[in-house]
């Protein structure tokens, strides 16, 4: 009875984990640099988390954090953060 209950815990918090994760690197400015800007999708099973991206020029560098939600966000996403998220969904 006491390993059940266990178990049932263990399941509440594995749900609210991250389990779906992914990253990509990409050029946002075709005229400077190489891949150095990224997107980081983190999702867990109920499809909520976080997106993180970076724009990197040679001027500066911008990071962003976006909420996720069931699997969307409230925030406007690029396509490589839809991209990232899409590939992060917990299946």
């Amino acid at each position: 009875e006491n390993i059940e209950k266990e178990l049932i815990e263990i399941n509440k918090k594995l749900r609210k984990s991250i389990r779906g994760l992914e990253t990509i690197r990409y050029n946002p400015f075709p005229d400077q640099g190489s891949n150095q800007s990224f997107a980081i999708g983190m999702l867990n099973e109920d499809g909520d988390g976080v997106v993180l991206s970076s724009l990197y020029s040679r001027e500066r560098m911008s990071i962003f954090a976006k909420p996720v939600k069931n699997n969307s966000s409230e925030y406007e996403l690029s396509a490589e953060e839809r991209e990232v998220l899409k590939k992060a969904e917990v299946k």
